[in-house]
């Protein structure tokens, strides 16, 4: 009975967090921005929540976009310093060896860039696991936030450019090339795998 009760609340109480968000305007990037940033991301919410605001208000796109930049950056940093503190060791509890011996290899290799390109590309690239990797093996934080920003920069920008232009519309654009967006950001990241694992 609990779990019923949970899975009839849950969409009520997602759709009042998405309406108190809204309505917080351009502040709403920084809880979001925290929250997608964490363990447990919200693929895709950044994006929706500006496309919404520039959609409603174009003549404040830069603005908008401005704020979702620096609110993705906070909760990248909050992030970045969770994992610094805790080091090597938090993360080997959270996530297998595997997968956590192909992030540092891959952060090692590439480090300013393995932060700028998946900031920059659109789910379903993953970008929580290189954050957590570059407080965990101590890059220094003006490198990582400088890539950081520099990825959702030009990411938030396009995008909020592309809403005030198109409106609501760009978003049945991004649902109906979802798959073909998703297939480019994920050739670009196995081309980073690729070269990090290449032998010398």
């Amino acid at each position: 009975m609990p779990a019923l009760i949970i899975a009839a609340l849950a969409p009520t109480a997602a759709h009042s967090v998405r309406h108190w968000l809204f309505h917080l305007g351009a502040w709403g990037f920084f809880p979001l921005g925290l929250i997608d940033s964490s363990v447990i991301p919200l693929p895709g919410s950044m994006d929706l929540l500006l496309v919404l605001l520039c959609a409603r208000d174009g003549h404040w796109w830069i603005y908008y976009a401005l704020f979702a930049t620096a609110g993705s950056v906070l909760g990248g940093f909050v992030t970045y310093r969770l994992a610094q503190k805790g080091g090597k060791e938090m993360l080997s509890r959270r996530f297998s060896k595997k997968r956590l011996d192909k992030v540092y290899k891959i952060f090692k290799r590439f480090g300013f860039a393995a932060i700028a390109i998946p900031a920059l590309l659109p789910p379903p690239a993953p970008m929580v696991p290189f954050m957590l990797a570059a407080g965990a093996m101590q890059y220094p934080v003006g490198r990582f936030l400088a890539a950081l920003t520099a990825g959702r920069f030009v990411r938030y920008m396009i995008l909020g450019y592309l809403a005030q232009l198109y409106g609501r519309h760009i978003l049945r654009f991004f649902s109906q090339h979802v798959v073909l967006i998703g297939a480019g950001g994920l050739a670009v990241f196995a081309v980073m795998v690729f070269f990090a694992f290449r032998k010398k």
